[in-house]
């Protein structure tokens, strides 16, 4: 009954099947009459309540007060509140609707604690470049490709590419990731008739469905490897894989101190040849950046 309370929202209301997918998605098996049942009884204590339509909706009541919840501490609630402002783009619009209770009792927790509330607006994560305002995204179209990532589903999408003047070309696509580099967020992914993994940018979706057909993944495919492959870099060639290369770059102490903080690869080195003048070596994918 927990796992069913701890998913119904504030504000909107929600459905038995819902609550069962949602559930299923977590590997928990339950028929909606036992949901039901469970909702009715979980009534009797708690302040939640149903629309009474067919099918019935369920919702915490407006007024349900913070103890209806279990109690949070200081640092659950600033993890929640960080996970709110800075992983909200690439979250499941359906997750971040189970998480809502969760992020409101955060934010009235914090704001009963003075000096935890002066700690979240003391804290800011500022871009290494240039910030870009981030690119529009349909709303329905990232639904949809979240959803078929969460679910291990294939998605029908209409996608604009840059190349060949912006047509718009339907493709059936397998998620495989999402990746968020700067302001845009891509889709990892291969497409029904190839087997190459690719990136398509979020903001160029048009349209997107989740399909009943299961997506079909790579053999040992690891997003964690296909980034460190240097794939999401600019590519000099895109008709070939990005390839590593040994970098060998020349410059003085002063510049060369920032790579003494902060290396380019794991194998980095650095060796001084002349008064103030140092050679910096890293393996690193070839792309022109």
């Amino acid at each position: 009954q927990w796992q069913i309370l701890s998913r119904l929202p504030t504000g909107k209301w929600i459905g038995t099947r819902e609550l069962q997918e949602m559930l299923e998605r977590e590997g928990i098996e339950i028929s909606l009459r036992t949901i039901q049942r469970d909702l009715n009884q979980i009534a009797q204590r708690f302040p939640i309540e149903s629309n009474k339509a067919v099918p019935q909706g369920w919702r915490w009541q407006s007024d349900a007060p913070i103890q209806s919840l279990p109690h949070m501490t200081s640092s659950q609630a600033v993890t929640f509140m960080m996970v709110e402002e800075h992983l909200k783009h690439l979250l499941p619009p359906s997750l971040l609707d189970e998480m809502g209770p969760w992020f409101d009792l955060a934010k009235r927790s914090l704001s009963t604690q003075n000096n935890v509330r002066q700690w979240i607006n003391r804290v800011r994560i500022v871009p290494a470049s240039q910030p870009l305002i981030p690119p529009v995204v349909d709303r329905a179209a990232q639904q949809a490709i979240y959803e078929g990532l969460l679910q291990d589903k294939q998605i029908e999408c209409v996608y604009r590419a840059r190349v060949n003047q912006g047509e718009d070309k339907t493709y059936i696509l397998n998620p495989l990731a999402l990746v968020q580099k700067g302001a845009v967020i891509y889709l990892i992914c291969t497409r029904h008739d190839k087997t190459e993994v690719q990136t398509f940018a979020l903001h160029r979706f048009k349209s997107a469905k989740v399909l009943e057909s299961r997506a079909l993944h790579p053999v040992n495919f690891d997003i964690d490897h296909y980034i460190d492959s240097g794939a999401l870099g600019f590519r000099v060639d895109y008709n070939q894989p990005t390839e590593s290369i040994q970098l060998t770059l020349t410059m003085t102490e002063q510049t060369a101190k920032t790579f003494y903080e902060s290396q380019l690869s794991k194998d980095q080195t650095i060796t001084p040849i002349e008064e103030n003048i140092v050679e910096v070596t890293a393996t690193v994918p070839f792309t022109s950046q």
